[in-house]
This record gives C-alpha cells, structure tokens and sequence, in this order.
C-alpha cells in the first residue's frame, strides 16, 4: 500500500513525524508532498531536521497568497502530482490550504481521501480554516477523529460511516518531544531571569487591521512579567508596516521557535497566550494554562476542563492572566500517544477490505 502525505504548514510537519514512524514499522510505502505554503525554514524545513521526518519526495514551492490563488496553484501542481505516484490514499492532514487543495485534487481524480484531524469545528464561518475543515471532511473517504467531541459533529453532519476514533498524533509527538527536552536549558536566555509568558499570535482576524494589532501589542506589553512574542513572519511584516514592531513594556518580539523549543518554552511559562488551534491543546497536554485570543475554540475540552480561557485583545487578556487558576487533572480527552499507530492499522484495515 502507498500512501501520498500532503502537508504545507508548521502543525502538519509536526502530525507527520509520528505518521512517518509508524506507517515505517507497518511498512507502508510513504511519499511525502510539501506544497511550501510555509517557506520560510524556521516554519518549514527545520521541522523534518528536528522531527527526524524523512525529507519531503517532492516539493511544490507554491509560497504565500491570496487563499484562492494560493489554493488554486496547489491544486494544479497536485493533481500531476497526485496522478505520477498513483496512491493507494492521499493522506491529508488539519485545515490549511494545502489541506483542502489536496482532497479536491485526489477527489477528482477519485483517489480515497483520508483526513487526519477530521470533525474539528469552530463553528465560526468567518474562518477560512473551518471551511477547509468542513469541505475536506465532506470529501474524504476515511474521517480520523481526534476526539469524542470531533465524532459527534461528524454524526451531526451524517458522516458516521466514514468516521474512526483514532486520538489525536499530536499528543503521540508532543510527549516524544516533552521527554527529549526537558532538561534542557530554557531556549531564550532572558527566559531564566524570572517568571515569563510565550504568545503566538498569527490569524488574519487579530493581524491584518492596526486597531487590532496595536490593541493586542498593548495589552501583552501590561502584562506583570516578560512575554516572549514569538512572531511568525506575516505578523512581523504588519508589525513593521504599522510600526508596532518593537519591544514596549514587558513585551519582547522574537522570531519563531523551533518546534523542541517552543515545546520546552511552554514547559517553563506561566501561561501561553495565542490564536493557534494546536498551541492550545499543547499547552494543555503540558499543562501550561493557556489565554486563547478568539471568540470561539475547535478543542473545546481545554475550556471545559478550566486550563484555557477565551479573551479578546486589550483588558480580557489582562484579566484572563489574573484569573487563571486551573484546577489539577489527569483527563486524557486527546489519547494516551498512540494515534498515528492506531492510523496505520485503520488504512491498512480499510484498504485490505477495499481490495477483497
């Protein structure tokens, strides 16, 4: 069996790490397309370096732009690519561009579709990240669910046929990594001097207007002790256009982390502070409490079990910080760490059955 792993952006290099591993050990024949959605290598090519993820089969080099053009030219460049390797699966994974472009590329060229990742739900509209999720769901073949919570909005949307409960492989690497750093020294030497705060921040609606960005700067640069803002390259680039790209108060700007480094970031913060779907659930997992800047979460169980709050900019962050007092818990709502093993044997189940 051979199945074709697209990914393009920073939490699809880390879900394919423990993939890789395990379809090894299954022997299950694996090409690798990066669509390079994300080109810069501190959000791209360190990632396969430090996961120790075979490098990528083949490279589209597609970069930035408006979604629809951006989208479309990876459709294009997939769908050759799709038909040269003749997969058993296209295995796509989350809800980037890249995501959504692959499954409409293996759609049409009626090649099975399986999503990893599948049944998340912002139920935001506004997000372009949940209309990918959504179309990429209601084209797949084969749903892996991360979570109870991600079975039901798939039973809710009439795709329980298609849907299996794997757990989520973040967690499977997020522990690999968690046991490999965490007697290292802190990533950032400021970072040891006293208590700190990382933040993320990268999604259009808290980035692409000044208001909103200088709202956001000014409430992280209140806050009682340093945060450590880790800039993704879009958001220097607002930043800097808008001038607010300098450290004020006990806000410090810094460039992205390697993933092992953000890892072990997060282990010694007071809190995380981001927009970021994965980041929540990894501060979780840490249990690092975490201050999520949007109205709405896809990893709900974060928020039920108290150890992430939703804040807009400016005093709900300030607020949140102050108020964060979670409560201990030994919940596993995202598996014990052994989903991308449980993926394996699920494609190699359905693809027995689809040849018998």
């Amino acid at each position: 069996m051979k199945v074709m792993s697209v990914v393009g952006a920073r939490p699809q290099f880390v879900k394919l790490a423990p993939i890789s591993r395990a379809f090894k050990e299954e022997g299950i024949e694996h090409v690798i397309v990066h669509t390079g959605q994300h080109y810069d290598p501190l959000m791209s090519d360190s990632f396969f370096s430090e996961l120790a993820i075979p490098r990528p089969d083949v490279h589209l080099s597609v970069g930035s732009g408006p979604h629809g053009q951006q989208t479309g030219q990876m459709l294009i460049e997939l769908e050759k690519v799709t038909q040269d390797n003749a997969p058993s699966w296209v295995l796509v994974y989350g809800d980037t561009n890249s995501t959504l472009a692959a499954a409409l590329a293996a759609a049409k060229l009626q090649v099975p579709i399986a999503h990893l990742e599948a049944g998340l739900r912002s139920f935001n509209r506004a997000m372009p990240e949940e209309h990918n999720r959504v179309l990429t769901d209601h084209s797949a073949d084969l749903l892996l669910a991360p979570t109870d919570v991600a079975m039901k909005h798939l039973a809710d949307e009439g795709l329980s046929r298609r849907s299996v409960l794997v757990g989520d492989v973040m967690t499977d690497v997020l522990f690999h990594v968690r046991d490999q750093v965490k007697d290292r020294a802190l990533p950032i030497a400021a970072m040891g001097d006293h208590p700190y705060y990382i933040a993320t921040i990268h999604r259009p609606q808290n980035t692409d207007t000044p208001e909103r960005l200088a709202a956001l700067v000014d409430s992280l640069a209140a806050l009682d002790d340093p945060v450590f803002l880790l800039a993704h390259p879009r958001l220097q680039s607002k930043a800097k256009e808008w001038n607010l790209y300098q450290d004020v108060g006990t806000l410090r700007w810094c460039d992205p982390l390697p993933y092992p480094q953000l890892v072990r970031a997060a282990m010694g913060a007071k809190a995380v502070i981001t927009d970021s779907g994965g980041l929540q659930k990894e501060a979780f997992l840490l249990r690092t409490p975490c201050i999520t800047v949007r109205t709405e979460t896809e990893w709900v169980e974060t928020v039920e079990l108290g150890w992430n709050v939703l804040a807009a900019p400016g005093h709900d962050i300030q607020t949140a910080v102050k108020n964060l007092n979670p409560m201990p818990t030994q919940a596993t709502p995202y598996g014990e760490g052994q989903a991308a093993t449980r993926v394996a044997e699920v494609l190699l189940e359905k693809e027995g059955s689809r040849q018998s």
